[in-house]
């Protein structure tokens, strides 16, 4: 199972910048899109959810999808237990934070700060932030993530580089 891994895309309802052609790409070749909050507007949801199922959390931006987002998420891919979350809090103490709060989670995907990030910690899950795909701001360039799992096994989980 393949799964596209977004967060803080911040595309408004009536945008005039697409989201850039590698990702949609990627949405088509996905058999799910997990979006990390900061979706911002229903237009890309939909736009996302004729490529691939989409499950997304609601991110501190996301005022006009509180009806229809949750504020966590958590399912299986195949075997592995996914989190899905936009705000992990501060940098310090996230691994044990994530750990006790999703504790059956092999993998917490979260958003907000837009930067990539991929810890792995002992005893806990894997913290994967895709970064955002529209907006680098500290990061070095504009990101999103890939995850392949087989069979209760992460197979490949990387962040995909928008030069």
């Amino acid at each position: 199972m393949r799964a596209l891994l977004l967060a803080d895309t911040h595309l408004r309802d009536g945008h005039d910048r697409p989201l850039d052609a590698r990702v949609l790409s990627a949405a088509a070749d996905a058999d799910v899109i997990l979006h990390a909050g900061d979706v911002t507007g229903r237009e890309l949801l939909d736009r996302l959810g004729e490529l691939a199922p989409v499950r997304a959390v609601l991110g501190n931006n996301d005022v006009g999808l509180a009806d229809i987002l949750p504020l966590e998420l958590t399912m299986d891919l195949d075997g592995v237990d996914v989190a899905l979350v936009h705000d992990a809090g501060a940098r310090a103490g996230r691994p044990a934070r994530l750990a006790r709060r999703f504790p059956e989670a092999d993998l917490v995907v979260f958003g907000h700060s837009h930067q990539p990030e991929d810890l792995a910690s002992e005893g806990g899950p894997r913290i994967f932030n895709p970064g955002s795909p529209t907006q680098r701001r500290r990061a070095p360039t504009r990101t999103f993530g890939v995850l392949e799992v087989r069979r209760g096994r992460v197979h490949r989980l990387e962040h995909v580089h928008l030069t």
